[in-house]
């Protein structure tokens, strides 16, 4: 039927984009309905969850085309869910409160061409705290030597480190290391950052990487660890904590839920960091807890394949 102006009320094409939106919405709502087994396609699907949000354009595009009421009816479901979802983090992060900590995270890739640039664009920054994965000699040693003028402590446990330029203590090796693989294997460590207005604790971390494939997606040891590091902080008595690390996944992944469960997300700020040269997902996180993470955002491209995110952290 077609009304006024040949726009049509319910029939052919355009009720099949009414129930693509309808199960658009569905999936940006409910995106753990989708079983994780096989392939852990649960995971996979919640690794790019915002980008159902070009997904509804098309199929208003495709409305528009077709001319129907019921499907841009139908789309308004998905458009409302997207833009709670994720269209507040867009909206401004708001100012400082004066009690604030400034982070940069990034996995700065032991193939790295340019270790002396890549510290420099760091540094330039100006972050409080910048944690590193991914660091193999001789580029460890040259990392350290640039950021030592404005970061004079640091720790370095196997290929993570952070850099801090408050004093640091009681820093320590974290074993998260996944049962199936070999001794020395250290990505994660644990140290205190004497801040002026009081410790906070940081944890740094590079958990295992993870496979897209035929099978679907390979991250058995990337939940692994996850778990293995979600007990950590289970168990972190501090009121203030921040994790930073390549965590090989989004905040939207059931992967990640042993982390995302204890520790707040960006309230701000999409920041997609990899692949580098065409970022589709931030596996690169910030998450707090006794603290409110405002807002991230990616940092130029270095010789890495990650991009480096900056974070603004509010202390409670």
């Amino acid at each position: 039927m077609r009304g006024p102006g040949g726009w049509t009320r319910g029939r052919g094409s355009g009720r099949v984009i009414a129930a693509l939106a309808c199960v658009t919405a569905g999936l940006l709502a409910f995106p753990s309905v989708l079983p994780n087994s096989p392939g852990r396609l649960g995971s996979l699907l919640e690794s790019f969850l915002p980008w159902l949000g070009p997904v509804v354009a098309l199929l208003a595009v495709l409305a528009l085309i077709r001319r129907s009421v019921v499907a841009l009816v139908a789309l308004l479901l998905p458009v409302a869910v997207w833009s709670r979802s994720y269209g507040v983090l867009l909206l401004p992060s708001g100012s400082p409160n004066g009690r604030e900590l400034v982070v940069v995270q990034h996995n700065v890739s032991d193939e790295n061409p340019d270790p002396v640039g890549t510290a420099r664009a760091l540094a330039a920054a100006g972050p409080d705290l910048i944690a590193l994965q991914e660091l193999v000699d001789p580029a460890r040693r040259e990392y350290e030597a640039v950021l030592a003028p404005e970061y004079p402590y640091h720790v370095v446990h196997g290929t993570v480190g952070l850099w801090s330029r408050h004093p640091l203590a009681d820093a320590q090796p974290l074993d998260i290391k996944p049962r199936d693989i070999a001794e020395g294997w250290n990505r994660a460590l644990r140290a205190v950052v004497r801040m002026p207005s009081g410790d906070v604790v940081a944890y740094v971390a590079h958990l295992p990487s993870v496979r897209v494939g035929a099978g679907g997606l390979a991250s058995a040891r990337r939940d692994e660890s996850a778990g293995l590091l979600g007990r950590m902080l289970a168990a972190e008595e501090a009121n203030r904590v921040v994790l930073l690390g390549d965590l090989n996944g989004t905040v939207d992944d059931r992967g990640l839920a042993p982390l995302t469960s204890r520790l707040g997300t960006p309230e701000r700020g999409f920041a997609f960091s990899f692949p580098a040269g065409l970022p589709v997902a931030r596996i690169d996180q910030v998450l707090a807890r006794g603290a409110v993470v405002r807002s991230i955002r990616t940092l130029p491209a270095t010789g890495s394949d990650h991009l480096p995110v900056t974070a603004r952290i509010a202390l409670r």
